[in-house]
């Protein structure tokens, strides 16, 4: 249920990070180009709603196989090496998850004690208007300059990292449990036949006539064979 949920959540999110970053490009570029002007704001939010896309990317792309593998050695070995291969690749991927994690957490600590913010992107007045002292300071957002803290932006490294996390997480005990033989992938060979295929097999439907074509001329030639019989 929980792991049910994850993945619409990744979707969701997903769906809603490249919505919004479309959008906020496709606005820009009319206002800048069109009448001059533009969101001060604009590109740096586009470079954090991207980082965000592909941070949760990662996890989603593990979920659905789509991440691009390598396999050429592995696949010289019986299925019980390649399993137990797989399972040293998830703990090595584990492991730079957790290194990373932890350089994401020191990273953030100290850009929340020091009070970093962003250069342009802020809350709007009705944001923060009744925020106390205290919450302020804890959240290290200010009323009378309202710029959205870094360590907050930056939040996704933990966020996505924890998603990706639980992924490997996953993987792990299904490869260990016997359910998967290790990393789903996508064959980019076995698709570029797939595709040819398809390509090729629309071409043929094209160059066959429609069915009504195919009974009228069937219909002519038979009218015409049987008016020869007659003349004969």
């Amino acid at each position: 249920m929980f792991l049910k949920r994850l993945h619409k959540a990744e979707e969701a999110i997903i769906s809603l990070l490249l919505v919004s970053m479309t959008l906020l490009v496709f606005i820009e570029v009319v206002l800048r180009f069109g009448f001059g002007t533009g969101f001060s704001w604009g590109q740096e939010l586009t470079l954090h709603l991207s980082a965000w896309f592909v941070l949760f990317g990662i996890s989603y792309g593990l979920k659905v196989g789509a991440h691009i593998n390598v396999d050429a050695f592995v696949r010289l070995f019986s299925p019980s090496v390649q399993r137990v291969l797989s399972l040293i690749a998830i703990l090595l991927a584990l492991t730079y998850c957790a290194l990373f994690l932890y350089g994401s957490w020191v990273y953030l600590e100290k850009m929340y004690v020091i009070g970093v913010s962003m250069e342009d992107l802020e809350f709007a007045d009705w944001m923060v208007s009744g925020m106390s002292e205290e919450s302020q300071e804890l959240w290290k957002i200010y009323i009378d300059e309202p710029l959205v803290p870094l360590w907050l932006a930056h939040g996704m490294l933990i966020v996505g990292l924890t998603f990706f996390s639980i992924r490997l997480l996953e993987l792990l005990w299904s490869v260990a449990t016997g359910q998967s033989s290790g990393f789903g992938h996508v064959d980019e060979a076995e698709e570029s036949m797939h595709l040819a295929e398809s390509l090729r097999g629309e071409t043929l439907d094209d160059d066959e006539p429609p069915a009504e074509l195919s009974l009228s001329l069937n219909s002519g030639e038979n009218s015409s064979d049987k008016k020869e019989e007659a003349a004969k």
